[in-house]
């Protein structure tokens, strides 16, 4: 009753009114509220004021609540002007009190104005957010009820409601600002340290709900993109949510679980892990597609409404604005669910992505050497490049799967319940066309996965050819390895085009379907009789169609992505289940106070446990703290087995193995990281200074540090491209010293320096700064034997003898063949050999006192200059900056795709066969529209003529699709002709600069977008713009005004288009140059984990790799956001002109436009949205396509070697005849304004004659063969063999003369033939004898495949010694009549060496042979010696005539002779 006597109390206002219904007492009751608020408003401010308590809550007054309160204060104003107009001008009226209420409502928007601007604690700002959003919704909540009744509105009334809009905005914005402020304050406690980061972190983490729905966090990006061109600092950070550590911590944790629980590891633990993880948030994007499929299946009901409210004689606009208002609804649930479901699946399927790479990097620092045997460094770094990648993409396609089949059967209950049982013919079509997609998937997916296995052949050959290019050049193989690559593109390209020319096929199906089943279902409504065919029948079925043709075509497309899915899972799978290196192989035990180092008891290891025979037997090792032993015996003895069996890296079969303390470890193949000097010597400790000069200086690489124009800063080129042998294994040396471990494990760390510098390391790094250290040294070099505390001999994997050099001397046998080898090498060295030992002894003496005098006159020394490294360039670092476009290039790629492919014709024609195609389907159901409309017209001609239309227009949509496949094949091979042919002639210098994952990049995705992705992206641009203009076209003629509208919506579509094409662009280029680090870094660190594991900087290297994870995911992610947040805007503005085009028919007066024609004009423009989008996207698309277009064109003019055959200057076949070679005044350098590296040197080498080039490390010695070679042209001067000045000659005919066995061994993935003779040349028996020659028949012989026995990659599965036996092997079969050895016999043994020379002799006797040495026994008995310093000879002459003077290359002996004659040769003697 009280409510009531209150009700009645409010009626006076509204002169005796009491309904609930009354639009009086509705105000009055909202007028009411208001007062209420504002009462509560003042009286906190006054209660704030009074305690003087402000809290931290953020109050940035921000343009909209600025804009919000001066439209409030307007309204204000006029409220008030109103209610003092009427109380002056209407002053008998006052008993309504009208003006009173003006005056409170006037009074009230003065409040909201100043609740706008007024500052405000954290409770004041929840009440007035509760308040705005009260009075937003209450008062247009009135307002709409208002119009709707009365069909009439006051002023007063409709100038509120945006300002209305603008407080609910602002309450939202004052929550979320709340609610960020919240997570702050419970931030602050933490640790300051990534304080620096979160101020560039992405704003996605405190933006506010509006902000996340509209994606307006990603702006400050789009507007810093817009002014400048974006570099890689511009990119804000991740979220933490999404980087790599927390996503793989996340998998790790539930992964674990799962192994532990699944001991028989059944099933895709892989894919139980993922599900695990990621379903809760994979819940949110299902509703986001569920609510999206359910807004794309109502839109043909809504045409069904709209064309029979147009049908309908009486003008009902109530009904036709509601129509609208439900179009307004459901475009913007369409719109916003789906570019949240598409955003929120691909930031999902990132952190999928994130999580595997970091699993199989982490995966592969813990694989055993099994394990890494059947992955190989390319495989895995396919696992992350591919099948992780794959990830990414994957929950969009899931989702994609399920929704869109929903969408297809919400679509067919549509059909039947506008068209009831005429609708069932029409599945039997549907059904067809369906069940004609899945052999055709089916042929698709054989292509696609064919065309995956030649690609990844090709790209693994590549691979190899990339890092092997040094010897193919320098044996001219290049013809026969471009062969090689072309014929598995070949294969890839037959996969290709099939595919290609068959979507062709594809498309015909795609859109003949809707005409096909519309004209069946339309036959069955006339045959049945189930629904009039008129215009609301005709145009739903053919918009509820177009909503069935993105599932007909998408779903094949999508079960073939998830069959890819599903392989990628089980390949992840099987690298995580596989064998890890076992912890416990190894006991590690903290040094303390133990006196032992090393313990190893009855240990048997083996490489392949299924083999009968272990690699390493009845091992017993005991090595004291402090200890220096040496491990020596033949190649292939199990030396480098013996360190892995410590390190753990080789399989224990029993026995126990115990390490005292840390290790260093110095591998026989130097790893080199890529990166500076200082980085590789620090390997991630921090730099004491003191500690690294004398790292530096132990290791002799000062010298080399202060000739590099960078210093220790210089980079060095991916796998040490850019150091000599010497350098790299001096560097890892270096970084072993400065790691200060216990135990340093050095595997044949002299073979790649020359004799002095193998003596200083061996002197002042091993024996002095290691003296405190353990040491287990591999060596071949006998000399330093009698130094060491304790000598093990292997022989077949067993220690035959062990003990000090005393000891294992008067032993005899296998020792002692290595001492006798060692012995008949330096006897040579004896210059007065037939002089007495009276005259060897002085003459030794006396080179041993210049030797050891501390200020000794070498040459070396007094010579001023630092030496010059053979690629250290002046103010350029040897690895650059990878080159990338900036800003916009406009049409220059596009152009350069048709000039390059000559593809102008085919585009024209597909253009040509698009708009027929439009013209046709445009034509088709305009007749319908015109059709229906005349009753004279049958049924029959009226699906007869439409069907007739349609499928001709199916004709040219084949033409449209097989131009635009031919175009794109013809533009691959053009391209993959001219980047292979560019690679193979582009010089040496070219492959030292540039890491091979800059150029792998380019051979796989950069190519790969070139297949696939342009061609269909440049014909579906044009095809859709095509459409979009006759959509328009359509819309103009029904109702003229939309133009006005379309074109304003076209010209802020451009303009928007620009605006994130800016941002776009430079996100996709950058992020071509953020995979290949990720890349690059997992095989660099295959390749190195053995070194890692035993630094212990497994930890380092997993965080290194996370950081370049989180870079990579950084521009996949920010892509995601500005695509979609240029699709919602694209869709609004298009939307809006929908929307206009339906409110301007609904305006239209009844009868003026036929209902066929509002039927033809909305089915098309509901499509317009799609098509803007699809316009949109394909051209963005095609704009950062077209970036790979510019990459592989950067790579397709690198300036060429010289041609490899001249066809006038050819020498003849029998040419050289005789072998002289002839240097005058040779200079050369390896770049324009470089310092010269050779400085003008003239001699001659005689026909027949053994040439030794000895020198210190980096004197020029590698640079001169490089320049009989020509891998560099001289910069002046001549080189002549046999009086034909090579320069003159083509590459081929030189290359093919000369022999050369290469620094570092080089072999090939294959077999043993193949890599002995990979042009084919030789017969089976010509083989066997090189291998009987080079002492590998005896090997190979007991190989089950003989000749046929495979190689793996880079050769690991054979000895670096017995690689470097290969290379000799090619060698013999060549026979040519110049042969260069380039520290050929680096990685032998000394007696291996002995045969080896002996071979050599006796082989080339009649051959003029060049030998570059670090030995000087290699040396010694050369026919001349050539010694260079500093890129000048200093001397040239016979050996014995040096010996005689006080020459450069006598001290060079007396260096060597010193450090042998000291240690070893007393004991020779004694032992004699």
């Amino acid at each position: 009753m009280a409510f009531w006597s209150s009700l009645e109390g409010l009626s006076w206002i509204c002169e005796g009114e009491v309904e609930f219904g009354s639009f009086c007492i509705q105000r009055t009751i909202i007028d009411f509220i208001n007062v209420v608020f504002l009462c509560v408003f003042y009286l906190s401010l006054l209660v704030s004021s009074i305690r003087k308590h402000h809290s931290s809550v953020s109050n940035r007054r921000d343009r909209v609540s600025v804009v919000a309160s001066i439209c409030c204060a307007l309204v204000s104003i006029a409220y008030f002007s109103n209610g003092l107009w009427n109380f002056v001008a209407k002053s008998e009226g006052f008993n309504n009190l009208s003006c009173l209420v003006q005056i409170v409502r006037g009074f009230i928007w003065t409040t909201l104005a100043i609740s706008l601007l007024v500052k405000r604690s954290k409770w004041i700002i929840i009440l007035i957010s509760l308040w705005w959003i009260s009075f937003s919704l209450l008062v247009s909540a009135l307002n709409i009820e208002i119009l709707s009744r009365t069909k009439s509105i006051q002023i007063f009334d409709v100038v509120p409601l945006p300002i209305n809009l603008l407080l609910l905005f602002c309450a939202f914005s004052n929550f979320s600002n709340f609610a960020s402020q919240l997570t702050e304050d419970k931030s602050l406690s933490e640790p300051l340290l990534g304080e620096k980061a979160e101020k560039n972190q992405t704003a996605l983490g405190r933006a506010g709900f509006l902000s996340k729905l509209t994606f307006s966090w990603i702006n400050p990006l789009l507007s810093l993109g817009y002014s400048k061109p974006l570099v890689l600092e511009d990119i804000p950070s991740l979220v933490p949510e999404d980087e790599a550590n927390l996503a793989y911590q996340k998998f790790a944790n539930v992964w674990d679980s799962l192994v532990r629980e699944n001991s028989n590891k059944s099933g895709n633990l892989v894919f139980q892990a993922i599900t695990k993880v990621y379903w809760k948030e994979n819940i949110v994007i299902a509703i986001c597609a569920l609510l999206r499929t359910i807004a794309v299946v109502v839109l043909p009901l809504l045409l069904y409404a709209f064309v029979n409210y147009s049908n309908r004689s009486e003008e009902n606009l109530h009904e036709g604005l509601s129509i609208v208002g439900c179009l307004v609804i459901t475009k913007a649930v369409e719109s916003l669910s789906q570019r949240h479901c598409y955003f929120d699946s691909r930031r999902s399927g990132m952190r999928m992505r994130s999580a595997l790479m970091v699993a199989v990097y982490h995966k592969q620092l813990k694989l055993s050497s099994f394990g890494r045997r059947r992955h190989s460094t390319g495989e895995i770094v396919n696992y992350i490049a591919v099948d992780a990648y794959r990830m990414g993409e994957f929950p969009w396609w899931f989702h994609s799967t399920w929704s869109l089949s929903l969408q297809l059967f919400l679509s067919i209950a549509v059909l039947f319940g506008v068209v009831g049982l005429g609708a069932l013919p029409g599945l039997v079509p549907l059904f067809i066309c369906g069940l004609l997609n899945v052999p055709f998937a089916k042929i698709l997916q054989k292509c696609q996965s064919e065309f995956m296995v030649a690609q990844d052949e090709r790209l693994r050959a590549t691979s190899e050819i990339l890092n092997s290019m040094k010897i193919i050049k320098l044996q001219s193989w290049e013809e026969k390895f471009k062969n090689l690559i072309e014929s598995r593109r070949d294969r890839e390209f037959k996969w290709l085009s099939e595919s290609q020319l068959r979507k062709a096929y594809g498309t015909v199906v795609y859109w003949m379907s809707p005409t096909l089943i519309s004209s069946v279902i339309f036959l069955g409504c006339a045959l049945i009789g189930s629904a009039p065919l008129n215009a609301s029948t005709i145009f739903t079925v053919l918009a509820s169609l177009r909503s069935m043709g993105e599932p007909v075509r998408m779903i094949p497309e999508a079960l073939s992505v998830m069959i890819q899915v599903k392989v990628s899972f089980d390949r992840i799978n099987a690298v995580l289940l596989d064998d890890e290196l076992k912890n416990d192989d190894v006991k590690r035990i903290s040094l303390q106070n133990s006196d032992r180092s090393v313990n190893i008891q009855e240990g048997n290891f083996s490489w392949d446990p299924e083999l009968p025979i272990p690699t390493l037997r009845h091992v017993n090792l005991e090595v004291k703290w402090g200890q220096k032993i040496a491990v020596c015996g033949s190649v292939g003895a199990g030396k480098s087995s013996l360190l892995f069996a410590i390190l753990g890296e080789i399989p224990k079969t029993s026995g126990s193995v115990d390490v005292y303390g840390s290790i260093a470890y110095v591998s026989q193949t130097s790893w080199i990281q890529s990166g500076s000097i200082r980085d590789n010597v620090l390997y991630g400790k921090p730099m004491d200074k003191e500690r690294y000069d004398k790292a530096i200086k132990a290791c002799a690489l000062d010298k080399d540090i202060n000739s590099f124009d960078h210093g220790d800063l210089t980079e060095i080129g991916q796998r040490g491209l850019n150091m000599s042998g010497g350098q790299k294994q001096r560097i890892q040396l270096a970084r072993a010293v400065y790691n200060d471990a216990d135990i340093y494990l050095l595997d044949d760390p002299f073979s790649a320096v020359d004799a002095h510098t193998a003596a200083t390391l061996f002197n002042d790094c091993v024996m002095a700064a290691l003296e405190r250290k353990t040491v287990i040294l591999v060596t071949h070099q006998v000399e330093f034997l009698p130094a060491v505390d304790k000598i093990l001999v292997l022989d077949g994997g067993q220690v035959i003898q062990s003990g000090s050099y005393q000891e294992l001397l008067k032993a005899g046998t296998a020792f002692e063949e290595l001492v006798n080898a060692h012995r008949d090498a330096i006897t040579v060295l004896d210059p007065a050999n037939n002089e007495g030992q009276e005259g060897t002894a002085k003459i030794d003496k006396d080179q041993m006192v210049t030797a050891e005098e501390p200020n000794g006159t070498s040459v070396v020394k007094e010579n001023s200059q630092g030496e010059i490294s053979a690629k250290g360039l002046p103010g350029v670092q040897l690895t650059e900056e990878e080159e990338k476009e900036i800003g916009d290039v406009g049409w220059k790629p596009f152009l350069d795709y048709l000039l390059i492919s000559k593809g102008s014709l085919l585009l024209g024609l597909g253009l040509l066969a698009q708009a027929g195609f439009v013209a046709l389907q445009a034509g088709s159901t305009y007749w319908l529209a015109y059709a229906i409309q005349f009753p004279k017209i049958n049924n029959g001609i009226l699906i007869g003529v439409y069907s007739g239309i349609a499928t001709t227009s199916a004709v040219f949509v084949y033409f449209r699709s097989f131009y635009a496949a031919l175009l794109g094949l013809k533009a691959s091979k053009a391209f993959f002709s001219g980047f292979t042919n560019s690679i193979f002639k582009a010089p040496m210098l070219f492959f030292d600069s540039t890491p091979v994952g800059r150029i792998l990049t380019r051979a796989s995705s950069d190519l790969s977008v070139l297949d696939f992705d342009i061609p269909f992206a440049i014909i579906f641009v044009a095809a859709a713009g095509v459409e979009l203009i006759a959509i328009i076209g359509i819309m103009t003629f029904v109702t003229w005004q939309v133009l006005i509208v379309a074109i304003l919506a076209m010209v802020a579509v451009k303009y928007i288009q620009d605006y994130y094409i800016a941002t776009a662009r430079e996100l996709i280029r950058i992020n071509g140059t953020t995979k290949a680090p990720v890349m690059n870094y997992t095989a660099e660190t295959s390749l190195g984990v053995i070194t890692i594991r035993a630094f212990n900087m497994v930890d380092r290297f997993f965080q290194n790799y996370l950081k370049l994870v989180d870079t990579d995911a950084i521009l996949f992610f920010h892509s995601n956001a500005v695509m979609e947040w240029l699709v919602l805007r694209i869709e609004a503005i298009q939307n809006f002109t929908l929307f206009t085009a339906a409110f301007l028919l609904v305006l239209i007066p009844k009868g003026y436009v036929a209902p066929g024609l509002v039927g033809l004009s909305l089915s098309y423009a509901f499509s317009l949205t799609g098509t803007q989008v699809f316009v949109s996207r394909w051209y963005c698309y095609l704009a950062n396509y077209i970036i790979s277009v510019e990459r592989i064109k950067q790579f397709m003019h690198i300036p060429p070697e010289p041609p490899a055959i001249v066809e006038d200057k050819r020498p003849p076949s029998s040419w050289p005849f005789k072998g002289r070679i002839e240097l005058q005044e040779l200079q050369i350098r390896y770049r324009p304004n470089a310092p010269l590296v050779l400085k003008g040197i003239t001699c001659t080498f005689s026909e027949g004659t053994r040439v030794g080039v000895v020198g210190r490390t980096g004197s020029g010695k590698t640079t001169l063969i490089s320049a009989l070679f020509r891998l560099v042209e001289p910069a002046s001067g001549t080189i002549l063999i046999d009086g034909l000045d090579i320069c003159s000659m083509g590459l081929k005919d030189l290359r093919m003369k000369l022999s050369i066995i290469p620094q570092e061994p080089t072999l090939f993935r294959g077999s043993v033939r193949t890599n002995l003779d990979p042009l084919g040349l030789y017969s089976d028996d010509e083989i066997w004898k090189a291998l009987e020659k080079c002492q590998l028949k005896v090997t190979i012989s007991s190989l089950p495949n003989k000749l046929d026995s495979s190689v793996s990659d880079e050769g690991e599965n054979w000895s670096a010694g017995q690689r470097q036996l290969f290379c000799l092997g090619r060698v013999l079969l060549k026979r040519n009549r110049i042969l260069v050895l380039d520290e050929a016999t680096a990685s032998i043994d000394s007696a291996t060496d002995a045969i080896l020379q002996r071979i050599i002799r006796q082989e080339f006797a009649g051959c003029t042979v060049i030998t570059v040495a670090h030995r000087v026994p290699t040396v010694i008995d050369s026919d001349m010696v050539m010694v260079l310093s500093f890129g000048k000879l200093l001397e040239y002459d016979e050996p014995s005539k040096l010996m005689e003077t006080n020459s450069s290359f006598s001290k060079l002996v007396a260096e060597y002779w010193s450090s042998c004659r000291k240690n070893s040769y007393q004991n020779l003697n004694s032992y004699q």
